[in-house]
């Protein structure tokens, strides 16, 4: 199970961090990775960490705005925001794959665990 927070209003320019809980076993074989969906728009990816946090990858749309980190003693995955655009504006879905899953990690098949979204909402 994935709980994800942090969510809110902001204005442009502003920051968030987002995090995801998550519950269960063998976190640290995972695979984590943030997804967003605007309204009116597909669900499309924004960044992904691999199970030990030494490797991330992050949309074009995001890079050098957004980070994602992950603290396996606590279980949580991070998605640092700043720089915040209204476009940003959209609810944020953290997601979990199965233990020591080798695939496209910005790809949503690679996710089997999806959790609720978070929203997100930037005004300009």
């Amino acid at each position: 199970q994935l709980q994800a927070s942090g969510g809110g209003l902001v204005q442009a320019e502003g920051s968030l961090r987002l995090s995801c809980v998550a519950s269960g076993r063998a976190f640290n074989s995972r695979l984590m990775g943030w997804f967003r969906q605007a309204p009116g728009k597909e669900r499309e990816f924004a960044a992904s960490i691999n199970s030990l946090g030494s490797s991330s990858v992050c949309a074009y749309s995001v890079k050098g705005r957004f980070s994602i980190s992950r603290d396996n003693a606590k279980n949580t995955v991070y998605l640092q925001m700043d720089s915040l655009k209204p476009e940003d504006t959209a609810d944020y879905f953290c997601a979990a794959s199965l233990p020591s899953t080798n695939t496209d990690p910005t790809d949503p098949r690679s996710y089997y665990y999806w959790g609720q979204g978070t929203l997100v909402t930037v005004s300009s």
